[in-house]
């Protein structure tokens, strides 16, 4: 077999750009969907129409549970998808063929979801965003899975992993920001295309950047130089329930999962944080999220050099419970005498430093511990490995999507500035907390020590 070259610095960047594009397609729905069909108070005095019904049936929302419905589907695709992508056979690779073809589709459907065929309430409106998120997660799923199973072939040493890592770090912080710029855009089109058209052609433009990005490292990386593209030989299923078989990998798995529905109710919530319990308008969503990233961009370099010198797991276990005395004090917004604001500011620079650490590491791990198993066992299935970790943290997704669209209904007829206002988004962000907590100690039982020395008997030369 070709001995396989270790990406250059550049061809990183390039493969980072692609994260940014999915990155602000993921955040305009993460962020907005929720905002957009399950509209406060204060946005439907602004304009706002009520597209969807806004009842609960058993504390259960419709946008809830379509949300809900189509993080499980996301989920359930992404093995599928895996194993497709592990054993394909195309001329381009195992992983380009698809970062092409799904792009512009995944840039189209995040469109289509906010637009609504009828202007008012309508069960049709809700049967069409039904099926547009399940097109927008399948699409989500054909780019994201093959793109994240280059990443430890593109990396293939630990300090090339690590600033991999980094650099998707960095540009998924930026395509996180573009998104949170949604309502500002928006208003500049308020007056002449109405509340919902503003939202609609500002998505429309930003789903156009994000495709353009996305497409980027589709046709910029030749896959045959860096990656393995032998196809496995296993059936998706049992290359699955082998991924599972992995003790360090479980471990992994378990806390990714506590920490993502703790982190999905902090996301869906940070804009009715905002609005709400610290009474900014919406479009403080960006300067704060703004703040947030630039604090976070400057704990990169310092979160880049002491994991080659500590190592991910001590790093990793503080950040889970950094963010969760961060989300205990995001629970505490309006309780205090400080000005809103600066109040915003706090929770912002607090939160960047667990999602500095966060959004580098977590993703290394997975490539470390997909490398020593297949030193390990022989198989070359990175496919699986991202497919199974994102399969069960999107579980934990659609988990929090129903927790939040429900316990938000808390207290939400309670008017402004009396006792239990905007107590169910208050709850959201204790209960983040308490899974963070969680998170962070079970993370403690990942035997980091044990997985480097496996993929160092196999590349002795390529953990230096």
């Amino acid at each position: 077999m070709t001995e396989k070259r270790t990406a250059s610095t550049g061809i990183l960047w390039i493969f980072a750009i692609g994260q940014l594009g999915w990155s602000i397609l993921s955040g305009i729905i993460s962020n907005w969907m929720v905002f957009f069909f399950q509209p406060s108070a204060e946005e439907l005095a602004k304009g706002q129409l009520v597209f969807i019904p806004q009842g609960a049936v058993l504390g259960l929302t419709a946008i809830g549970l379509i949300t809900a419905v189509g993080r499980i589907f996301d989920a359930v695709t992404d093995p599928m998808i895996a194993g497709k992508s592990d054993r394909c056979r195309h001329r381009l690779g195992r992983r380009i063929p698809f970062l092409r073809y799904a792009a512009v589709p995944f840039g189209a459907v995040t469109v289509l979801m906010f637009c609504s065929p009828v202007a008012g309430e309508s069960k049709v409106n809700m049967l069409c965003l039904f099926v547009c998120a399940m097109l927008f997660y399948f699409c989500m799923t054909c780019y994201c899975t093959p793109y994240n199973a280059l990443i430890p072939e593109l990396g293939r040493t630990q300090n090339a992993r690590i600033n991999l890592s980094t650099f998707i770090s960095v540009t998924y912080f930026f395509g996180t920001a573009i998104a949170y710029l949604v309502p500002n855009i928006a208003g500049l089109f308020t007056d002449s295309m109405g509340y919902a058209g503003s939202y609609r052609i500002t998505i429309g433009i930003l789903a156009g950047f994000a495709v353009i990005c996305m497409l980027i490292p589709a046709f910029l990386i030749d896959e045959h130089v860096y990656a393995d593209t032998k196809p496995s030989e296993s059936s998706a299923l049992s290359s699955l329930v082998s991924t599972f078989k992995n003790k360090d990998f479980r471990l992994f798995v378990c806390s990714d999962i506590l920490y993502w529905i703790g982190l999905t109710l902090f996301q869906t919530g940070l804009s009715f944080y905002i609005t709400v319990l610290m009474g900014l308008d919406s479009s403080m969503t960006f300067p704060l999220f703004a703040v947030m990233t630039v604090m976070s961009l400057v704990c990169y370099p310092a979160v880049n050099i002491l994991s080659k010198k500590m190592g991910k797991k001590k790093l990793i276990a503080f950040a889970f419970l950094f963010f969760a005395f961060t989300f205990l004090v995001t629970a505490g917004a309006g309780f205090l005498p400080v000005p809103a604001m600066v109040y915003g500011v706090i929770i912002a620079v607090l939160a960047a430093v667990p999602m500095a650490i966060l959004g580098i590491l977590p993703q290394a791990v997975v490539a470390d511990i997909s490398e020593a198993d297949q030193i390990t066992t022989g198989e070359s299935r990175q496919g699986m490995f991202y497919a199974a970790r994102t399969f069960a943290f999107k579980m934990g997704q659609s988990a929090a999507m129903l927790l939040f669209t429900s316990i938000a209904l808390i207290g939400r007829e309670i008017p402004k500035g009396e006792s239990g206002y905007g107590l169910g988004y208050r709850l959201t962000a204790l209960i983040a907390a308490v899974l963070c907590l969680l998170g962070g100690v079970v993370f403690l039982r990942y035997n980091e020590k044990k997985v480097l020395a496996e993929i160092s008997k196999g590349h002795p030369a390529e953990t230096e």
